[in-house]
C-alpha cells in the first residue's frame, strides 16, 4: 500500500581544501553524477533532481526499486566510462532525452546506477534528526542490489581512500560529521567536499567567434554567476568540447541571442561577443580562482539541469571555499 511522503531538498556540502583525519568524521567517495532523491511510497518509485524536477522517465531502469516499507533515499545517479570510472560525460548521454524510444536505446548503451549515501525517511518516519552514523546503519541494513549501490564509508582517517581517488582519477571525497543531522536544502560545514580537481556550475552569457575548425561554432563560452550586482563575469571556457558538442551548443545558443550583455558592467569583458540569455548551466572544471575572481584553466565538462537561478556567487564563488 502506498503512502504520502514528504518532499525534501538535498543537503549540500561546503568546499574544503584538503583531506584531514578526525575521529568525529566519516569519509566517502565523491561520485561524479547527478544528485537525485529516490522516493518509494511502498508501491511506486519517483526520482527527483536537486531542483525537485521529476526525472523518473529518464531512468526507467531505476523504477524497479523496492523495500519492505516507504523510504526516501539520497544519492547520485552515475554512469561508468570504459575504465569503470564514474563519468559525467557518459551520463550526459542519458540526460534530457526527449522520447521513450531514445531512452530505451540509451539504456543498452549507457546503463546507470544509483549510488545511495543517505536515508531521509524510513518506515513511515523521517530520519532527518538522527545522526549521520545512525542513518548509515539503516542504509546498510536495506541490503540493496544493483543497480542500487550503497556508497562505502570509512571512519577517522581518509588517507587510503584519498590515494584510491587519486590513483583512479576520481573527483574527490566527502567528509561527514558522524553526529550531523540532515538539513534539507542547507549548505553546511558538517559535510565537506574535498576535490582533486575543482568544479563549478556557471551560467553561459555569451560566446566568442571561433576560427579555423571552429569558424561555424564558437571560440569560447563566457561564464557568470548571479551576484548582488547582477550576472558577474568569471571568465571563459574554450576547451573540453567534442566536435558534436560544438555544433549542438552553437545551435542552442542561436535560440538565445540577446542584443545587449547580460553581465554586470566589467571593463575586462571580451569584445566582439555574441550575447545570449543566461539559461544554460555549464559544469566546468578548473584549477583555482585567480586574484581577480576568474577561473584559471577552465575545462568544459557538460551541462546540468539545475535551475539558472540557483547558480550564484554564494554557492559557487571563491567565497564558498
Amino acid at each position: 500500500m502506498s503512502v504520502a511522503l514528504p518532499s525534501y531538498e538535498p543537503m549540500l556540502a561546503t568546499s574544503w581544501n584538503e583531506p584531514f583525519s578526525d575521529s568525529d568524521w566519516g569519509f566517502e567517495v565523491k561520485w561524479d553524477g547527478v544528485r537525485t532523491l529516490l522516493y518509494y511510497d511502498g508501491a511506486e518509485v519517483q526520482l527527483r533532481s536537486r531542483s525537485g524536477l521529476d526525472v523518473t522517465a529518464t531512468y526507467p531502469e531505476l523504477t524497479g526499486f523496492s523495500a519492505d516499507g516507504p523510504v526516501i533515499l539520497d544519492g547520485e545517479i552515475i554512469a561508468l566510462d570504459e575504465n569503470g570510472r564514474p563519468s559525467f560525460g557518459q551520463l550526459q548521454k542519458r540526460m534530457n532525452l526527449s522520447s521513450v524510444h531514445l531512452v530505451n536505446d540509451a539504456i543498452a548503451t549507457t546503463p546507470v546506477s544509483f549510488m545511495v549515501f543517505d536515508v531521509l525517511h524510513y518506515h513511515g518516519s523521517p530520519t532527518l534528526s538522527m545522526p549521520w552514523a545512525e542513518r548509515r546503519e539503516i542504509l546498510t541494513a536495506l541490503d540493496l542490489e544493483p543497480p542500487f549501490l550503497v556508497s562505502e564509508a570509512i571512519a577517522e582517517d581518509p588517507s587510503d581512500l584519498w590515494r584510491f581517488v587519486v590513483d583512479r582519477n576520481l573527483e574527490g571525497i566527502v567528509a561527514k560529521r558522524l553526529a550531523s543531522r540532515y538539513k534539507p536544502g542547507v549548505r553546511t560545514p558538517d559535510w565537506r567536499k574535498i576535490t582533486k580537481t575543482r568544479t563549478v556550475r556557471a551560467l553561459v552569457g555569451g560566446y566568442t567567434q571561433g576560427d579555423g575548425g571552429r569558424a561555424n561554432s564558437f571560440g569560447a563560452l563566457l561564464l557568470g554567476l548571479w551576484a548582488d550586482e547582477g550576472l558577474r563575469w568569471i571568465g571563459a571556457v574554450g576547451t573540453g568540447f567534442s566536435d558534436s558538442d560544438l555544433s549542438a551548443i552553437r545551435e542552442a545558443l542561436d535560440e538565445m541571442v540577446l542584443d545587449r550583455s547580460p553581465f554586470a558592467p566589467n571593463q575586462d569583458l571580451p569584445r566582439n561577443v555574441t550575447w545570449v540569455f543566461p539559461q544554460l548551466v555549464a559544469m566546468v572544471e578548473y584549477k583555482e580562482w585567480t586574484s581577480v575572481s576568474r577561473l584559471r584553466a577552465p575545462v568544459f565538462k557538460g551541462f546540468t539541469v539545475d535551475p539558472p537561478g540557483s547558480v550564484d556567487w554564494a554557492s559557487e564563488g571563491p567565497s564558498s571555499f
